[in-house]
């Protein structure tokens, strides 16, 4: 048997044995397990953003358990299994790729993304926008919001136009600020300014979760670093004013060099 079958077969065993046996996986349903799941999710993009292998390879292992467990839920509920499943995404797979499968054309990553959208829509989608997941982060969201409708045709000529938008949208932002507006019109504006520059983001090849998590762990590096060279030097922080953190700070971040 091919390794990667056999492998894939000890797991299922070893499932069928844990749900039968153990009193703690006897007792998960769909509900207990799904925020575990998305626990799993956030610690194997830990592990990217960290380009750690090992640790992603052992995330990876977990969510794999996760996902065999949630096909033994099914399979003891007749409502599906891992067989079902896994047909069902090769299927959907050979049909969503008609490039490959088929006789239509697409030389590129574009011309696939819009051939896509497209397809899903005669599958029965009421609205292009009808497989975002409602519980993504708002970052997350707003791109997969952009990259469905670029899909369609609804999209910016270029990047120069974005970058107008977005200097569109921090005036008109600035403008309720300085106007004293109430704070869910200030809201709304400072909500269209970040949607504006993810949508830039995509323009300038950059993924924008990535950059802020990159940007958020940066800091987090940076102020720990502060945080101790101020303790080195006999400064507790809750003391320290803003000048000095300043000057600390700045001694922190030649550390990462």
């Amino acid at each position: 048997m091919d390794q990667r079958l056999e492998a894939f077969k000890r797991l299922l065993d070893i499932m069928d044995d844990l749900r039968e046996k153990c009193p703690w996986d006897k007792k998960q349903t769909l509900e207990t397990l799904r925020h575990l799941t998305i626990e799993e999710t956030y610690e194997l993009a830990d592990a990217i953003l960290d380009n750690d292998m090992k640790e992603l390879k052992g995330e990876i292992g977990d969510l794999f358990l996760h996902m065999v467990f949630y096909c033994k839920i099914g399979e003891e509920q007749n409502a599906f299994d891992v067989t079902s499943v896994l047909n069902g995404i090769c299927d959907k797979l050979v049909y969503r790729h008609p490039h490959i499968y088929s006789d239509v054309k697409a030389d590129t990553e574009e011309e696939v993304k819009a051939n896509w959208e497209k397809l899903k829509l005669k599958e029965g989608k009421k609205s292009v926008l009808s497989g975002v997941p409602k519980s993504l982060p708002a970052v997350v969201k707003a791109q997969r919001i952009q990259e469905k409708v670029k899909g369609i045709g609804f999209e910016w000529e270029n990047r120069e136009d974005v970058w107008g938008k977005v200097n569109e949208e921090l005036t008109e932002l600035a403008h309720e600020v300085n106007s004293n507006a109430p704070i869910d019109k200030v809201e709304d504006e400072f909500g269209d300014v970040l949607f504006s520059l993810i949508n830039y983001a995509r323009f300038i090849g950059v993924n924008p979760e990535n950059a802020l998590a990159k940007t958020n762990k940066k800091f987090i590096g940076r102020f720990s670093k502060m945080e101790e060279l101020l303790n080195d030097a006999n400064y507790k922080i809750e003391d320290a004013n803003l000048e000095l953190m300043d000057v600390f700070w700045e001694k922190a971040k030649k550390f990462e060099n």
